[in-house]
C-alpha cells in the first residue's frame, strides 16, 4: 500500500505524472527513487526528484526536449542528465551497476536493464525504494520500508563492502542520524568503525559538504556522537576527540565535549553558527592549566580561533565562512565582560567588530550558558539582556552603519600634500579610532587630530 503522504507529493507536483507518461508512451520504464521517495513517505517536502530508467541518456535528453523541458548534460558521462521545471530539479539516471577500484570512490559504470540491480548499488535501504508513479506501486526489494518505519540505517548489501566501495557513505550515515533521527544497526555501525581508514580517499570538499548537512540537521549532537564514536573524527577532525579532557578527582571542570554538544544543539541551524558552537571551546585542551587548585583555560578563545582557521582551511570552507566562524570563536567570551561595565565606546566597538554576525554571536553566548545553577543562569542572562538593551540605545543614538570619519583619505592627501601610502593609512586609522572612541565628531576635531598625527610622522 502506497502511503498517502507519497500521493500528496504527486498531487502537489503534477508534472511528475507528465514525465512518467511521456516515458511510458515512448516505451520506457521510469521510477522515482532515492530521497524523493524516502522524504515523500515521511512527509518531508523536497524540490529535488531522482528517477531511474531503462532509457539511455540521449533518449532521455530527446524526450525532455520534445516535451519542453530545459536540460543540462552535467553528469552525462555517468549516465545521468538533469531536467529543470520551474524551481524544481529532476535527475534521471539510466539503470546501472557500479564497480569500484580500491583507490577511488568513483565507480566504473556498467549499464543494466534491471531495476533491482540498480537499487542494490544505493547507499542505504531507505534510499533503495522505487516508486512507479503511473502504476502507483512501490518496489522495495531490500526492506527499505521496514527500516524507514523503524528509523534504522542499513545497507542493501554488505555494509562492509558498501562502505569500502564508497567511504563517503559512512559520513552520510552520521548525517541521517542528525537530519532524520535514524540510527545505524549494530552491524552497520561496526562496518563504519572497521572502514574508517577508507575515508582518506574522499576529497576534502565532499567531506565538508556532508559535515555541513550533518551540522544543520535537527539533531546535530546525535550525528556528532556517531562521527566521534565511530572513529571517523580521528581521520577528519581529531581536535574534537581532544575535547574529552580527562577530569581528575582533585580538579573539577565541566565535561568540555558534552558541553559542546549541548551548545551545538542550541544555536541557530546555519553552518556558521553550528560550526562556531562546535569549535568555540576547541582551544581548551591546549590551554588547560591549574592554579590554586582551580582549572583554567586562559586565552582559549584566541588559541581556538587559530585552530578553527586551520581546521576549516583543511576542510576547504570558503574564506568568508572561515572569517565568520573564527570571529564567533574568538569573541564568544567578550560579552561576559559587560558585567564589569561598558562605556559607549566599548558598545560601539562591539557593534562594529561583530558586524552582521552580532545576532549570531549573542545567540552563541546564550547557548554557551549550560550551568545547572538557576541563580547563576538567571544572573548571566540578565546582564546579557542589559547588554543588548545598551546596544539598542547606542544604535538609536548614532548612525553606526556609517562610522566613517568626517574627513576622507582624499581630504588628508590634499591637506598635507601626501601621495597614497602608509602615512595616509596611519592618519586614517587614528581618525577611525577617534570615531569609535568618541562617537560623532566635527570635521574640525578630526582635522586637528590629523594635524597632530602628521606632525609625529
Amino acid at each position: 500500500m502506497v502511503p498517502t503522504t507519497l500521493l500528496k507529493v504527486l498531487n502537489e507536483n503534477p508534472f511528475l505524472k507528465d514525465v512518467a507518461t511521456f516515458y511510458k508512451n515512448a516505451g520506457y520504464q521510469l521510477y522515482l527513487v532515492g530521497g524523493a521517495v524516502r522524504d515523500g513517505i515521511l512527509d518531508i517536502s523536497t524540490k529535488d526528484f531522482d528517477f531511474t530508467t531503462d532509457a539511455n541518456v540521449d533518449e532521455s535528453l530527446k524526450l525532455f526536449k520534445e516535451n519542453g523541458f530545459q536540460t543540462t548534460e552535467i553528469g552525462k558521462a555517468f549516465g545521468t542528465i538533469e531536467a529543470l521545471y520551474e524551481n524544481f530539479s529532476l535527475h534521471i539516471t539510466t539503470f546501472r551497476e557500479d564497480s569500484y577500484e580500491e583507490t577511488s570512490r568513483k565507480p566504473d559504470i556498467i549499464s543494466s536493464n534491471n531495476l533491482e540491480n540498480d537499487l542494490k548499488r544505493r547507499d542505504f535501504t531507505i534510499n533503495a525504494i522505487a516508486y512507479d508513479i503511473l502504476e502507483n506501486k512501490l518496489i522495495d526489494p531490500y526492506g527499505g520500508l521496514k527500516d524507514l518505519s523503524q528509523g534504522v540505517i542499513t545497507t542493501p548489501l554488505s555494509a562492509d563492502i558498501s562502505f569500502s566501495d564508497d567511504p563517503l557513505r559512512m559520513l552520510r550515515a552520521c548525517r541521517f542520524i542528525s537530519s532524520h533521527g535514524f540510527s545505524p544497526d549494530a552491524n552497520t555501525f561496526e562496518a563504519i568503525k572497521k572502514n574508517i581508514d577508507r575515508i582518506e580517499i574522499v576529497s576534502s570538499e565532499r567531506v565538508r559538504d556532508e559535515l555541513t548537512k550533518l551540522l544543520i540537521g535537527a539533531n546535530p549532537s546525535l550525528g556528532i556522537r556517531a562521527f566521534v564514536e565511530s572513529g571517523l573524527s580521528i581521520k577528519i577532525m581529531p581536535e574534537l576527540d581532544e575535547l574529552k579532557i580527562e577530569v581528575d578527582p582533585k580538579h573539577h571542570h565541566k565535561d568540555v565535549y558534552e558541553h559542546t554538544l549541548i551548545v551545538v544543539d542550541r544555536v541557530l541551524p546555519n553552518i556558521v553558527s553550528r560550526l562556531g558552537a562546535l569549535l568555540h571551546d576547541i582551544g581548551k585542551p591546549k590551554t588547560k592549566g591549574i592554579e590554586n587548585g582551580k582549572v583554567h583555560f586562559r586565552h582559549h578563545e584566541v588559541v581556538g580561533a587559530r585552530m578553527t582557521k586551520q581546521i576549516l582551511k583543511r576542510l576547504k570552507f570558503s574564506k568568508k565562512e572561515i572569517q565568520d566562524i573564527c570571529l564567533l570563536v574568538e569573541n564568544h567570551l567578550r560579552p561576559h565582560t559587560f558585567k564589569m561595565g561598558w562605556t559607549d565606546s566599548a558598545v560601539r566597538r562591539y557593534i562594529v567588530d561583530s558586524g552582521e554576525l552580532m545576532d549570531q554571536l549573542n545567540d552563541l553566548v546564550r547557548a554557551d550558558i549550560t550551568t545547572k545553577n538557576k541563580n547563576k543562569y538567571d544572573e548571566i542572562n540578565k546582564y546579557l539582556d542589559d547588554m543588548e538593551s545598551r546596544i539598542a540605545e547606542v544604535k538609536e543614538k548614532e548612525e553606526l552603519s556609517n562610522l566613517r570619519p568626517p574627513v576622507s583619505g582624499d581630504d588628508i592627501m590634499k591637506l598635507f600634500n601626501l601621495k597614497p601610502g602608509p602615512s595616509v593609512g596611519i592618519i586614517m586609522k587614528a581618525l577611525y579610532e577617534q570615531r569609535l572612541n568618541e562617537g560623532e565628531v566635527s570635521k574640525e576635531e578630526a582635522i586637528q587630530l590629523a594635524e597632530d598625527i602628521f606632525k609625529k610622522l
